[in-house]
């Protein structure tokens, strides 16, 4: 029963992990796997810090809930939070478009972007219970 558990758990952290980097992919007006093909250092450190603040989300949400309902609610209400840091993120920027930065390789941009995702996952994971 353990090892079924485990194994649902893992596969339901994997998926969530999929979504979410989809839908950020939706969000950004470029195709992040496009901008890796061409070796765009500034979307590569902008997609892994999505990556890393989802990662710590769906980690904490794993490891303080034993329901697979709630590990998904809590990353649903964290994953919100990461979307809307992006966008705040992008207004509080207003000389420039971070979306477009990014395109043109803007590895200051792609940096400050990362920090931004995991400073959010690691903050919004201390809410969750």
């Amino acid at each position: 029963m353990i090892a079924v558990n485990l194994l649902v758990s893992i596969i339901v952290i994997i998926v969530l992990q999929l979504v979410g980097m989809l839908i950020f992919s939706w969000i950004t007006p470029y195709k992040d796997l496009e901008e890796l093909k061409r070796g765009n250092v500034a979307a590569g450190l902008a997609m892994g810090g999505k990556f890393l603040g989802t990662a710590i989300l769906l980690g904490v949400a794993s490891y303080t809930n034993h329901s697979i309902w709630y590990l998904m609610l809590w990353f649903a209400v964290g994953y919100v939070c990461l979307v809307l840091a992006y966008l705040v993120f992008e207004l509080a920027t207003p000389g420039f478009k971070v979306s477009q930065e990014l395109q043109k390789g803007n590895v200051a941009v792609g940096i400050l972007l990362a920090a931004v995702y995991v400073g959010t996952g690691f903050a919004i994971s201390s809410l969750i219970i």
